[in-house]
């Protein structure tokens, strides 16, 4: 764990001060998460500018880390309170996948230790890949409990999204090797589960358990669609992962539907129509 600079056990004069370039200066300190703010109030009144432009870049530093630590003791409100009623295994739940035209939906179901901490957690749709790759493997190994749920492109057909996606919400709860003693879950429909349950509209956004439900998912699914974009190279799953894009909506008009498209989406079932439309009708004639 890094340590604030703390003054010296003698005063910290000025004349110190200048025994150091800044590039020492900056050296020493861009090291510490925290500078004692005593330290900061003599480096701003130092004569040369290049100490009181890294002074002033420290305390934006420290301001930042601030108030994205602040945000993280925050998204973590809603389990604490929780926990102060009793409920020790809390599971968040999220999903990805509902509006995509190709490929399953993939939820997944995470139960965080009490005083977890993951840096930069959040939302997955706000995170870069980079982000979620780390935070996929620090939830993986900080986890009591976590679950992917799925449910295929066929059960999407068979049906409709709401349900299918309602199914992998099941699943990824019942496989938990830990009964949750509360689910929180994102959106505005309950999982058909005997649990007690939160339903909490943004709550990807809001909720930690909630949020690093949506980095397993959107990770797991995008994986996915990467392997289903090796074995159909043509149509770019690896890029959009399967939404409607100007580049997808093109493959399908180009080379029709695969057996991964959800053909009882609108958008692709009028693809198919027009494709099918667009191949010549040839009649026999009789000699």
């Amino acid at each position: 764990m890094t340590e604030p600079v703390r003054e010296p056990s003698t005063p910290l004069r000025p004349s110190v001060l200048r025994r150091l370039s800044i590039a020492q200066l900056s050296a020493r300190l861009t090291r510490f998460a925290a500078v004692d703010p005593r330290f900061m109030r003599v480096l701003a009144r130092d004569p040369r500018h290049g100490v009181r432009h890294l002074a002033a870049r420290l305390r934006a530093i420290q301001t930042r880390a601030a108030r994205e630590s602040a945000r993280l003791d925050g998204l973590f409100t809603v389990e604490r309170e929780q926990r102060a009623q009793g409920f020790a295994a809390i599971a968040g739940v999220d999903e990805v996948g509902v509006a995509p035209l190709a490929g399953p939906v993939v939820a997944a179901a995470v139960i965080l230790p009490a005083g977890v901490s993951l840096p930069h957690l959040d939302d997955s749709k706000r995170l870069t890949a980079a982000q979620r790759n780390v935070l996929y493997e620090q939830i993986i190994a900080c986890a009591v409990a976590c679950q992917i749920g799925m449910a295929t492109v066929e059960e999407i057909d068979r049906l409709n999204i709401l349900q299918a996606m309602r199914l992998a919400h099941r699943r990824a709860i019942l496989g938990l090797p830990i009964r949750p003693q509360l689910v929180l879950i994102d959106g505005r429909y309950a999982a058909d589960v005997p649990v007690p349950q939160l339903v909490i509209v943004d709550g990807d956004a809001t909720c930690g358990s909630v949020a690093a439900a949506s980095v397993m998912a959107k990770v797991t699914r995008d994986r996915m669609m990467a392997d289903l974009g090796r074995q159909f190279p043509q149509y770019g799953f690896g890029r959009h992962k399967g939404y409607g894009t100007r580049e997808h909506l093109e493959a399908i008009r180009r080379y029709g539907v695969t057996p991964v498209h959800r053909r009882s989406f609108s958008t692709v079932r009028a693809h198919q129509e027009t494709l099918q439309l667009s191949i010549p009708q040839f009649r026999v004639v009789s000699g």
